[in-house]
């Protein structure tokens, strides 16, 4: 007796690359990630592609993931501009407290956002939802 319709989306599936959705989910959460460390810019174009030409009509395991990392992105972003304001409005790049706001950011905004994306990885490759703690929106079902 097959029960794979009644598991919760908490429920490993015994074979998460058979469900529906999960290359994609896959690979959503892979460009967030390579936009937070190793391609910034560019692999977020990536991901508004990717996010563009699937998020209407994706499975629910991968509209999930792509909503997250796409808004995680842009919050991302957003962190961004604002450490450069902070450090703009603190006497700018040559001042001394230019390094207290780089160090502030890097510690707590953009590794918290590299640990979420780990986190949504792993979710992701056990063939799983997941929700960004805090700027993330509840996934349909």
């Amino acid at each position: 007796m097959d029960d794979s319709s009644a598991r919760s989306p908490d429920t490993p599936a015994a074979k998460p690359e058979a469900v529906p959705g999960f290359a994609l989910a896959v690979t959503a959460e892979s460009l967030y990630l390579v936009n937070l460390m190793l391609a910034p810019g560019l692999a977020f174009l990536g991901l508004a592609l990717l996010w563009w030409r699937h998020h209407r009509r994706a499975p629910p395991l991968a509209r999930c993931h792509l909503e997250q990392t796409f808004v995680a992105s842009l919050w991302a972003g957003g962190l961004l501009l604002l450490a450069n304001g902070a450090i703009l409005a603190v006497g700018g790049y040559g001042s001394p407290y230019t390094w207290v706001v780089v160090v502030l950011y890097f510690t707590l905004c953009h590794s918290t956002l590299i640990c979420f994306g780990a986190m949504g990885l792993a979710r992701a490759l056990a063939g799983r939802g997941y929700v960004f703690p805090l700027i993330g929106r509840p996934c349909d079902a």
